[in-house]
């Protein structure tokens, strides 16, 4: 099982978009890998659904968006294609073909006992490293506002090297504004102070401090 800070797993694979090779397809680029337990099934249908409406949203941000399941290629095309002609929506990110397992076992995404992958989904930095994980059990859909909203915040977080609140950017204490790393110095509690006489910052105490970007 992969864990935050580890390099994507090279690995080959069959999409709807031909074959690529992962992660340097999209090398450079953030990109976004959810996995779904199998094809035509109800939730996974209203989760591709929900992904491609919000495709336009994941490109603005530069971040690519590719899905997997243990179903064959035709299969995936099918359903891309049933979706299209009863939903009204056409699916244009690739979907990998991984069945036999491969990429699930590297990933850790298939559950103990279980025979399909779980809703997994890994945010991938421009460097190959993965930067958050998120599982979900089949029984749940995900929220892909959720996941654009924690793209984004990772994205501001290396920018500007600071941190994101809970449910940033309508946090109920702070709103929109960011948090100032931690001081881990009594040099840098001083700082902190000075910072926040001049109205650089605003602090609750010296360990916990916003600011606007």
């Amino acid at each position: 099982m992969v864990v935050i800070g580890e390099k994507f797993p090279e690995v080959e694979v069959k999409t709807t978009h031909g074959n690529m090779k992962l992660p340097d397809a999209f090398k450079d680029k953030w990109f976004v890998l959810f996995s779904h337990p199998a094809d035509f099934t109800p939730v996974c249908t209203t989760e591709f659904y929900g992904m491609q409406k919000r495709l336009k949203k994941f490109k603005e941000l530069g971040a690519e968006v590719i899905g997997l399941s243990i179903d064959q290629v035709f299969s995936h095309l099918k359903w891309i294609e049933w979706i299209k002609d009863n939903l009204k929506e056409e699916i244009q990110f690739p979907v990998i073909a991984d069945d036999r397992g491969m990429v699930a076992e590297a990933l850790g995404m298939i559950p103990q006992g279980a025979s399909t992958t779980a809703r997994a989904v890994f945010m991938v930095d421009p460097k190959g490293t993965i930067r958050a994980v998120v599982y979900y059990p089949a029984e749940v859909g995900r929220d892909w506002d959720e996941i654009l909203r924690a793209l984004k915040a990772l994205q501001i977080s290396d920018k500007h090297g600071v941190a994101l609140p809970h449910k940033w950017p309508d946090n109920e204490l702070i709103k929109d504004r960011v948090i100032v790393p931690p001081a881990g110095t009594t040099e840098q509690i001083k700082e902190r102070k000075k910072a926040e006489e001049k109205g650089e910052i605003e602090c609750f105490d010296w360990w916990l401090c916003h600011k606007k970007l």
